[in-house]
């Protein structure tokens, strides 16, 4: 017989929400004098599945005070019903042991283009993989990311120059790109190690709207090569990990 059948709701309830108090401030570092609820407000910014599930979190939080007669001896004096209980499991088990992105989205192929490849190479590479995105690498290390769309505007913004196109695309690496790109401050890929959450994955696409990869690596170092690639279209697969 299952640990839940021992159970009642209310003790099935309780102890959700233990996990769920407990992750949350260990993983964040907050303060046992934190209420609940003002603990899920701050948690919101830095973790997805709180903020995905914020406004539920805190009427839970208010519910288990509810059918809590006295804090320290957490004697209960009202059931939940089943479907909040099942409801309120399956977020504490969302925060305290998050899926991994390795085990959950990444399922496509995994394409680099060299730092010494031209644009002509590249562009046929993107036509041919059906990636808008694809890692630059150079001396085993990434550089930068070939994005389909700004090498288009990279291109037309040298056609607007007067150049022959087809002697700019044999004769400009991709590494050129690249280079012209860093001038920008924002960011647009993330190296991680193999061990990223779903919920973190979230969070960096929420961070930075501009971000086009997270590159995964063995131990989330510059110096590998990706064995894992995440883009904006996997948005909506890793909210499907955590609905």
């Amino acid at each position: 017989m299952s640990e839940k059948a021992n159970l009642s709701n209310a003790e099935r309830f309780v102890k959700a929400y233990n996990i769920i108090d407990q992750s949350l401030r260990q993983r964040h570092n907050i303060r046992r004098s934190l209420s609940f609820s003002d603990m899920i407000r701050k948690t919101v910014v830095v973790n997805y599945i709180v903020r995905k599930y914020e406004d539920q979190l805190i009427d839970y939080g208010r519910l288990r005070n509810a059918i809590i007669h006295n804090s320290s001896d957490e004697f209960l004096i009202a059931e939940p019903h089943t479907d909040v209980v099942e409801e309120f499991e399956k977020i504490a088990d969302l925060v305290s042991a998050p899926p991994k992105v390795f085990d959950t989205v990444c399922t496509k192929e995994v394409f680099t283009v060299e730092h010494s490849t031209n644009l002509y190479d590249v562009i046929k590479l993107i036509y041919s993989s059906s990636y808008s995105n694809i890692p630059v690498y150079k001396n085993g290390g990434v550089i930068g990311v070939a994005n389909g769309q700004k090498i288009l505007d990279y291109i037309g913004k040298h056609l607007n120059y007067g150049v022959d196109i087809d002697d700019f695309l044999k004769n400009t690496t991709i590494e050129k790109f690249v280079k012209d790109q860093s001038g920008t401050e924002i960011k647009y890929f993330e190296v991680c190690d193999i061990n990223l959450t779903v919920e973190k994955a979230l969070n960096l696409f929420f961070q930075n709207r501009k971000l086009l990869m997270i590159i995964l690596t063995p131990s989330g170092m510059l110096q590998e090569m990706p064995i894992g690639l995440i883009t904006p279209t996997d948005i909506m697969d890793l909210n499907k990990v955590i609905e």
